[in-house]
């Protein structure tokens, strides 16, 4: 009998709470929708990477949680798949807009290109390759409106950015899932945790020169670093697989989604 229809018990019970765990990230779009029609950007963002935390760990709870086996009825794929288009996407491209990181006459065509681009990243039935990486840049736009919000380049930057990142999503290189490449062992998660610790405080716009520099030489580092791992990955091509024991894989084959950001696991 399957374990869903027994309706109770703790291990069925953890398993919805991962679940909702997911489905909370689209809460957290609603409050940045919120934040960005009271012009309060950097609580806007605040919620942005509130829910790139909640990806970050939902993918690994669900595994832990065997959702796939507790709560068959729920696909855990399709769910996380739609609450990171709102959090990668849809609300940064309007943050991006109505913060002003781009020109005003080149806004909604800018916006139509991350829309239409990032859809045909999300749609792609070969998104990742056998060993994790992303193929194109991965509709990254919250970390995009990140430093374009922290750094403030200039809206004619920020319009060559976005133009840029639009056309390599079609593109034939390669960028690191942090959760889920397994080439570098446990150094990649601690990067990624590391750029999250040094990019998250550029919100705070109170530091002295010296140590917002200190930060932004962090966070730039480790995120071109990330990024230059991705591309060393077009170049070399793809290492030999490991055989994974069965018990692994079964543990592996998790709820979260066939996209996922830089945090999920």
């Amino acid at each position: 009998m399957p374990i869903d229809s027994q309706r109770a018990g703790p291990a069925v019970l953890l398993a919805w709470l991962v679940h909702l765990l997911t489905a909370g990230g689209a809460v957290l779009a609603l409050f940045a929708l919120a934040a960005i029609h009271e012009e309060e950007w950097r609580l806007a963002l605040l919620w942005l990477l509130a829910a790139l935390a909640v990806d970050g760990i939902d993918g690994t709870l669900a595994r832990l949680a065997r959702v796939k086996e507790r709560v068959p009825r729920i696909d855990g794929a399709t769910l996380d798949l739609v609450v990171d288009y709102l959090n990668y996407v849809f609300v940064p491209t309007l943050f991006i807009w109505r913060a002003g990181l781009v020109p005003a006459a080149l806004a909604p065509a800018l916006a139509v290109a991350i829309q239409l681009s990032s859809l045909y990243v999300f749609a792609r039935a070969d998104m990742k390759t056998e060993d994790d990486y992303f193929r194109g840049f991965p509709a990254l736009w919250n970390v995009v409106a990140l430093y374009l919000f922290a750094l403030q380049p200039g809206p004619e930057a920020g319009a060559i950015l976005v133009a840029a990142l639009a056309i390599v999503s079609f593109a034939p290189v390669h960028f690191v899932h942090p959760f889920r490449v397994r080439d570098y062992g446990a150094w990649l998660p601690l990067l990624a945790i590391f750029w999250a610790a040094s990019s998250t405080p550029l919100l705070w716009p109170d530091w002295s020169p010296g140590v917002r520099a200190t930060l932004i030489w962090c966070s730039a580092g480790s995120g071109l670093l990330l990024i230059a791992l991705g591309l060393l990955r077009s170049l070399r091509g793809p290492r030999p697989r490991r055989v994974v024991p069965p018990a692994e894989a079964a543990m592996e084959a998790g709820h979260g989604g066939s996209h996922g950001g830089p945090g999920q696991g």
